[in-house]
């Protein structure tokens, strides 16, 4: 739960360039194009995950103000994220339910890494989660 309203949580994760700000894995962000993002919006990463660093393109595929953010991971490598996302509720006029999910896929010797990549996901999922809300109850 974020102590901010939908409309607040809904533009600062739909900015897409704020995840540095509470995934200590994404070391820069850019958006393309630069503007407003929309669906189509394409957000261009380099992240640290197990000691790599690696490229990453995530288009926005679906933007529904203000409960409903859908990406889609473009980039090749060994573990991708076919669909990922948030979903927020209302809960009143000042507090807002995040929920967030991610799909991942190994493709070629990357199968072998999906597995613990979801397990370390899973792992970290409530401190991510209190790093979104920190991060969000900041601005």
């Amino acid at each position: 739960m974020v102590d901010r309203p939908i409309a607040a949580v809904f533009a600062y994760l739909a900015e897409g360039t704020n995840d540095p700000e509470f995934s200590p894995r994404v070391q820069s962000i850019r958006k393309e194009p630069e503007g407003p993002s929309a669906v189509g919006t394409v957000f261009v990463s380099r992240v640290k995950d197990a000691g790599m660093k690696t490229d990453r393109r995530f288009e926005l595929t679906v933007l529904d103000a203000p409960t409903t953010i859908r990406w889609a991971e473009r980039s090749k490598n060994l573990v991708t994220v076919p669909e990922g996302g948030y979903d927020l509720e209302a809960l009143d006029d000042d507090h807002t339910r995040v929920t967030v999910f991610n799909s991942f896929v190994g493709h070629g010797l990357g199968k072998l890494f999906a597995g613990p990549a979801r397990k370390a996901a899973a792992k970290d999922a409530d401190a991510f989660a209190q790093r979104i809300k920190a991060a969000i109850e900041a601005t």
